[in-house]
């Protein structure tokens, strides 16, 4: 048989050649959003693996994004670990995570959430983690995605933009900023080919964001109340 006629995958898994995306052993949750799941590896978001968003500002959709696989997860509860913004409890449920499956925890120091962060992971207890940092190392980063590798746990790492420039163990990176009607998803990191133009994902507003009466609805609605991590504890 010629050797160009041979597949990549025939050889091993995780294989492919350059021009197409990547392949592995390891399973994926699909991103509830059909445009951007043609374009990641696999079909979706990676399971036991480091995934980073990196935002232009926090809040800009992220937690939208990642919504449909948080919600069709049900191994566990999600855990929002150090978000720059509190998440607002009824907010949270109409975007489908309910309050009884969200845990919110904040830490004193970036060092203790890293090391809450890891710990969750190797647990394995949880569905999800969704971990807000600023400019995280190499090195903390490839113990996050070593801690997911141990359990079946979506990890999401968010960082600022400006990250883009460090290097990162992450199978999966994405660029995300603000576009008309939802955002706009830059792959700047994946197993396959890059991609010349971002894909652009609707991300459709919470129902009380609709409501004529959503100015004072915010405003009474109270935050889903945070668990502190002690720092005896997590020291």
């Amino acid at each position: 048989m010629c050797a160009t006629a041979i597949r990549p995958e025939e050889i091993h898994p995780s294989l492919w050649r350059g021009a197409q995306l990547g392949r592995s052993d390891g399973r994926t949750v699909d991103t509830g959003y059909a445009a951007l799941s043609a374009e990641l590896p696999d079909g979706g978001w990676p399971v036991g693996a480091l995934t980073e968003l990196l935002v232009q500002q926090a809040g800009v959709g992220e937690l939208r994004l990642v919504a449909p696989a948080l919600r069709g997860s049900d191994r566990g509860p999600v855990i929002l670990l150090q978000p720059v913004v509190t998440p607002n409890g009824p907010g949270l449920g109409h975007i489908g995570l309910p309050m009884d499956r969200t845990i919110l925890l904040r830490a004193p120091r970036a060092a203790d959430a890293l090391w809450s962060a890891e710990q969750i992971l190797r647990a394995g207890s949880c569905s999800a983690v969704v971990l807000w940092q600023q400019h995280l190392q190499a090195s903390s980063l490839r113990r996050l995605h070593l801690a997911a590798q141990t359990a079946e746990t979506l990890l999401f790492v968010v960082q600022p933009l400006t990250a883009a420039q460090n290097s990162s163990p992450a199978v999966l990176r994405l660029a995300v900023r603000p576009a008309k009607g939802g955002i706009e998803v830059e792959i700047v990191k994946r197993r396959g080919p890059l991609r010349a133009e971002p894909p652009s994902v609707v991300l459709q507003p919470a129902p009380i964001l609709l409501s004529q009466h959503a100015r004072s609805s915010r405003r009474s609605s109270a935050p889903l109340a945070a668990r502190n991590i002690p720092a005896a504890v997590a020291g």
